[in-house]
């Protein structure tokens, strides 16, 4: 009886489970009347969601903030899941017909069992799908785009203004940083050191942008390199300038950032690129690289630092390194050689190192010497085609062909030259260069906004003070900018820039005449010439500089054919005794300097030279006679300079010195276009207009 009990147990047991999953398999049929609307609806739900997230990513995406990974994840499961939802809900007409009795059951079970599964799966996913899509929010703003780290090349003596800069960069009230200097001076290089210091040196900034600007600069692919940084889109790039500024602002508005922009040469206008005006609020940094005083002006810099050259011993330091051991001691002699090679370079490194790779497999003394005399001449080839023409820029950047001559014009004093701003302007003036004035006193407003311009481009520097006098130069350690000025009047087509320069080239004699006749501008200055005794034919000659020689004869012809002959610098030239006759065929003279010269009388054939504007006698300690009426005949005299003692014997006879300066003074008087007079008597000085 118990085996039977049992037995009957298990039945009743599998029965019931058979049941159960008959019922239950049966539930899958009866309810797809049910189901398929139910899907229809939550499927139009689970489509309205989707819409819904898409349009506020997409919202999101216009504001250049960064979809959530989830809800990315969470649009393409609900593509595929919608896709399928609606071909249940297709397919299940055709289940829906087979239906019978009342929907209680089909005339295909298997298939109606199947089918009725799939939706109620299919019911679930969408609903917990629905729930995970209800985000609070679906982007966020770009992670800050991290320090981009720039090749670096060898930086030396560079220490201490990156200190300076970053002394500056940690200051709130600095938003806008100026570093200026001449081309080839290491700027880039400091710039792109200052880059790499913010990914090694603890700061709060939230981005770093590098941008390079150039001359003739596009706002459109400045923002292309800015949004590159940020962290846009490729196909960011083909939004409108305007649209690209927008999203630029709208993104640094709300960052503490640092934009550094290499190689300025205009003022950019930081609302046309997008860029927000650095705020103390925020603390945010604008830091900037040009070759011009006046461009960190523009920029409304706030610090402005100026990138030097090096110092003579890092110079030399930098220069031996690119060279190398193995040609420095290939000779004994060759690193004397060395250092006047990279003395010719002052202190540029972009020279330094140009030249000093160039000189890397030179072993020979031969090859040195060459070199040195090719620099002097300005015709090495490195120098001329990686560093004179970089540094041509600076000159075609100039704003107007009168300020480029202006700046030639100071090529033809010596190296390192101090020159007199007043002596500089007035022979400039003589020139015709200053073309928007005719009086010399209002030319002078003309000329302090070229040597200011010039200064503030670093292609001049202040010389100083000598004996009272403001003096420039052509840049302190930068005897390669004059090289620079000497290579283009040497390469330039125009005839307005043909120059013959032998300042300070050891001269004993006059150059090959055959070489004067078309130059235009010439100097010999600062040699040992004692006598001119040849007649050149200089039909274009306007400038001729023959100042601080041992002049003692002039040839009578020797001005004979130098017909547009314009300004004449003979002065300190102490043996000068007496003015050659020829002189006086100089009719298109504006200026002689003839002070420090040894003369004892000038000659009444100067009456001729009726253009003068501008007459130096100072420090003619030896002049006696001044012709009567020689000085009245200059009608177009503006400038006058004379050292006079008052002591010794005065000829009396035709000599406005004779018994004191009455006369002299009388005939200045009568210049109505006088501006400048200084007669110096005894220690006494005369002045007007200086």
């Amino acid at each position: 009886m118990g085996n039977c009990c049992s037995v009957q147990c298990g039945l009743d047991s599998f029965l019931l489970r058979g049941l159960d999953f008959i019922v239950g398999h049966a539930n899958y049929v009866w309810k797809l009347k049910q189901t398929l609307p139910t899907l229809s609806a939550a499927l139009e739900e689970l489509k309205a969601r989707r819409v819904d997230v898409k349009r506020r990513v997409d919202l999101a995406e216009r504001k250049l903030l960064k979809p959530l990974e989830e809800v990315q994840l969470w649009l393409s499961t609900a593509g595929p899941m919608i896709t399928e939802a609606e071909k249940l809900i297709e397919d299940g007409r055709q289940q829906m017909n087979n239906l019978c009795l009342g929907g209680c059951a089909s005339k295909s079970c298997l298939s109606s069992y199947k089918f009725g599964k799939k939706v109620n799966k299919m019911l679930q996913e969408i609903s917990a799908l629905k729930r995970e899509g209800a985000f609070e929010k679906v982007a966020e703003d770009p992670p800050p785009a991290p320090v981009v780290v720039r090749p670096e090349e060898q930086a030396v003596a560079l220490e201490s203004t990156i200190q300076k800069v970053w002394s500056w960069i940690v200051e709130t009230n600095v938003g806008i940083i100026g570093l200026y200097g001449l081309g080839g001076v290491g700027k880039t290089t400091l710039l792109t050191k200052l880059n790499n210091k913010f990914s090694t040196t603890p700061n709060d900034f939230e981005v770093v942008i590098w941008a390079v600007v150039s001359k003739d600069y596009d706002v459109g692919k400045i923002q292309d390199r800015i949004g590159e940084n940020i962290g846009f889109p490729q196909s960011w790039k083909n939004k409108s300038v305007d649209q690209k500024a927008i999203d630029i602002c709208g993104i640094l508005s709300n960052k503490r950032f640092v934009v550094l922009l290499d190689d300025l040469w205009k003022k950019v206008e930081l609302n046309l690129v997008g860029i927000p005006e650095p705020s103390q609020t925020r603390g945010s940094k604008l830091i900037f690289t040009t070759r011009s005083l006046d461009v960190c002006g523009y920029m409304e810099a706030k610090t402005k630092i100026k990138v030097e050259c090096l110092e003579p011993e890092k110079a030399w330091e930098l220069f031996q390194d690119k060279v190398g051991d193995e040609a420095l001691n290939s000779h004994p002699d060759i690193p004397n050689l060395a250092k006047q090679v990279a003395e010719r370079c002052g202190g540029l490194p972009l020279a330094l190192i140009t030249i000093g790779r160039a000189m890397a497999c030179k072993t020979t003394l031969g090859e040195w010497n060459y070199a040195i005399e090719m620099l002097k001449r300005c015709a090495l080839p490195q120098m001329e085609d990686d560093v004179f023409s970089l540094l041509k820029f600076s000159y075609d950047n100039l704003p107007n062909a009168t300020m480029r001559s202006c700046f030639l014009y100071c090529c033809l004093h010596p190296e390192d030259y101090c020159i007199p701003r007043k002596r500089l302007v007035e022979y400039w003036f003589c020139e015709g260069l200053l073309i928007e004035f005719d009086r010399i006193s209002e030319a002078q407003m003309q000329s302090d906004h070229i040597i200011n311009f010039l200064l503030n481009a670093c292609l001049l520097e202040n010389g100083g003070e000598i004996h009272g006098e403001e003096c420039v130069k052509m840049h302190d350690m930068h005897d390669v900018i004059r090289d620079m000025a000497l290579w283009i009047t040497r390469n330039s087509e125009a005839t307005e820039n043909n120059f013959l320069v032998k300042a300070g080239a050891q001269l004993y004699e006059e150059p090959d005449v055959k070489a004067w006749e078309s130059v235009k501008r010439m100097s010999v200055m600062t040699n040992k010439i004692e006598v001119l005794k040849e007649t050149p034919k200089c039909p274009n000659l306007r400038t001729l500089f023959l100042s601080q020689n041992e002049l003692q004869v002039i040839s009578d012809g020797f001005f004979q054919f130098m017909p547009h002959l314009t300004v004449l610098d003979l002065s300190r030239n102490l043996r000068l005794r007496v003015l050659p006759e020829g002189i006086s065929q100089l009719v298109c003279l504006q200026c002689l300097d003839l002070s420090f010269t040894g003369m004892s009388e000038l000659p009444v054939g100067l009456k001729s030279l009726t253009k003068l504007k501008m007459l130096d006698l100072s420090h003619m300690h030896n002049l006696r006679k001044i012709p009567q009426h020689l000085i009245s005949s200059f009608s177009q005299l503006q400038i006058f300079r004379m050292w006079w003692s008052g002591c010794g014997d005065y000829p009396n006879e035709d000599n406005v010195l004779h018994g004191g300066n009455e006369k002299l003074i009388g005939e200045l008087k009568g210049l109505q276009r006088l501006s400048i007079l200084r007669i110096q008597k005894r220690h006494v000085l005369s002045r007007m207009g200086e």
